[in-house]
């Protein structure tokens, strides 16, 4: 029989964006981007992407995914659940895979959630444990992107201009937040109990000590993956020379990871593009070096996530 946690996640699925909405949604993105935009500028700034700059953006992908699997890793063992880091970093490659080609951004991991609890056998804390994984990364990102969005309004001095222009990408972050909160609430309607064993374990994975240090110092490192990325390709294709435009450029590359975020299309394609087109233009930068600099990280996640395919018929193994 379906429990508390079953019912209400089927419930926030049914409120969600539907699948195929958000393919068109995602195309209609990117439609509008590329028509309101010079397409053949936007060609030439991807052609400024060398080879050798998209090899190095993808090593810094790998990364990006072992430090993720150990930081899963860690919040299970502090759920006392067994999780080898071979598997962990198997089982990580195929939910990134995953949330790069299936709506919604999140599938992936709902897999990898229910493939350790197959395995382990604890299948709530297996659930937990990729919830709390998550949740601790999302808190840094939204840290570095507001902190670093900040200084670049107070930098270019024209904050009221930035709040007016991220005003979309604020909505998209509430909405996700919304969202977040609805699951919460059903889950506390159908099972109280459920909820106090979630914070339970959030206290123990993520909130007591040393596993904050642990959670923040580890989601820190993948939030600077995603931005080695942006900062490989934009020194290949010579968006920066120095100190200050590396900074103003992680500093919107920070928003679009936030607009990322946005449940609306495709592994972020089209949000991505679109809201790089709106920013760079604020800091008096052409807005197709944004898009294409958005595209060419696009392009380079996907590319590095490909191995995660050799792991979707390979059979689970025991956790331990």
């Amino acid at each position: 029989m379906p429990g508390p946690l079953t019912k209400a996640t089927a419930d926030v699925s049914r409120s969600q964006v539907p699948t195929w909405l958000r393919w068109i949604l995602t195309l209609l993105l990117l439609l509008a981007t590329v028509t309101f935009l010079d397409i053949s500028a936007i060609w030439q700034e991807l052609r400024r992407f060398s080879l050798p700059i998209l090899l190095a953006a993808m090593v810094i992908s790998v990364l990006q995914v072992l430090v993720s699997a150990w930081r899963w890793r860690y919040t299970a063992g502090r759920l006392s659940i067994s999780l080898p880091f071979v598997m962990a970093a198997r089982e990580y490659y195929l939910a990134t895979f995953l949330n790069q080609v299936l709506p919604g951004g999140v599938l992936g991991d709902v897999n990898r959630a229910w493939r350790h609890s197959q395995d382990s056998g604890a299948r709530l804390k297996a659930v937990h444990a990729v919830i709390i994984e998550r949740l601790s990364g999302q808190v840094v990102m939204i840290s570095v992107a507001m902190g670093l969005g900040a200084w670049l309004a107070l930098h270019q001095g024209r904050v009221a201009g930035f709040i007016t222009d991220l005003g979309a990408v604020a909505a998209g972050v509430v909405v996700a937040a919304l969202i977040l909160l609805g699951a919460v609430g059903r889950l506390w309607a159908r099972g109280r109990g459920y909820v106090q064993a979630l914070r339970r374990d959030i206290r123990t994975a993520l909130l007591s000590w040393p596993a904050i240090l642990v959670q923040a110092g580890s989601s820190a490192v993948v939030v600077a993956t995603y931005l080695g990325v942006f900062a490989l390709l934009a020194l290949g294709a010579g968006y920066w020379t120095g100190l200050l435009e590396l900074a103003t450029l992680m500093a919107l590359c920070s928003l679009l990871l936030l607009a990322m975020a946005i449940p609306l299309s495709v592994a972020g394609w089209g949000v991505r593009e679109g809201a790089a087109a709106l920013l760079w233009p604020l800091v008096g930068l052409p807005p197709e070096q944004g898009v294409a600099l958005s595209v060419g990280y696009g392009l380079a996640v996907l590319i590095s996530s490909l191995p995660g395919v050799l792991f979707i018929v390979t059979g689970r193994q025991p956790a331990g």
